[in-house]
């Protein structure tokens, strides 16, 4: 039985002040909760992770740099990120592949420093509204599979987050029947390149605009295993409804 999610990804927001949110959160979580992963911007990790350590929630951090250290000025190592204490760290995010051009084989080695370092990856792919648009959707997502996603990728070490570019702080969110299909198809993908024992187990996440009122919904979908999600996750208020309803999926 896969493990079931729930990420956020506080993208530039918060001050340490916004840290009482995490254990607000942990006062708000069902017994059976899910795996829950906060993802801070960076000079909030060690703090975070102090304050998420006795409740069991995780700690992530939003992007990583591919080498371990050098010249690369304002950028942060995997290596780092695990001293903090976390434990998992975004790769691939469409905010980084657009603003910083990333490519897909800058992502795959970002993958791979992260496994380096001890920490799982929570690596995000999507398509654009154009994609959409002409049809295009499966391809890229393929490509962005083939290209992004480390031939050694386990259970362990790897969770996947389908963001569609244009459902991401949009409020639009995609039909359930284009979440299945998908995610349908991520999951064939998988299995067909790591067959059945790995490519069943990894999870997928779904991302874009994942809030209180539609998370249940979302969660009836086919292979989605839990969510990726902005905005809502910045208040426990927000997220702890949309934890819940995930672990009653």
């Amino acid at each position: 039985m896969r493990r079931k999610m729930a990420a956020g990804n506080w993208k530039m927001n918060g001050t340490a002040a916004a840290l009482a949110e995490l254990g607000a959160l942990a006062e708000m979580l069902p017994d059976d909760a899910p795996d829950v992963v906060i993802c801070p911007p960076a000079p909030l990790l060690y703090r975070a992770c102090e304050i998420a350590r006795p409740h069991g929630i995780g700690i992530g951090a939003q992007d990583c740099h591919a080498e371990d250290k050098g010249a690369f000025t304002g950028d942060i190592s995997a290596p780092m990120i695990a001293d903090t204490g976390a434990r998992y760290v975004i790769v691939g995010h469409s905010e980084r592949r657009d603003a910083h051009e990333e490519t897909n084989s800058d992502v795959r080695a970002k993958a791979r420093a992260a496994w380096a370092a001890g920490l799982t990856a929570i690596l995000c792919i999507g398509e654009s509204l154009e994609d959409r648009e002409a049809a295009n959707t499966l391809d890229i997502i393929a490509g962005q599979l083939s290209g992004s996603l480390p031939d050694d990728s386990t259970a362990t070490n790897i969770v996947i987050a389908y963001e569609p570019i244009w459902a991401i702080g949009t409020g639009k969110v995609p039909t359930l029947e284009q979440i299945e299909e998908v995610h349908d198809f991520i999951r064939a993908k998988l299995i067909s390149r790591f067959g059945d024992t790995i490519g069943d187990a990894i999870p997928l996440l779904y991302g874009g605009s994942v809030k209180p009122d539609n998370a249940a919904t979302i969660f009836r979908a086919k292979n989605v295993d839990g969510a990726l999600v902005g905005g809502a996750s910045l208040k426990a208020a927000d997220f702890a409804p949309i934890v819940a309803a995930l672990a009653q999926s």
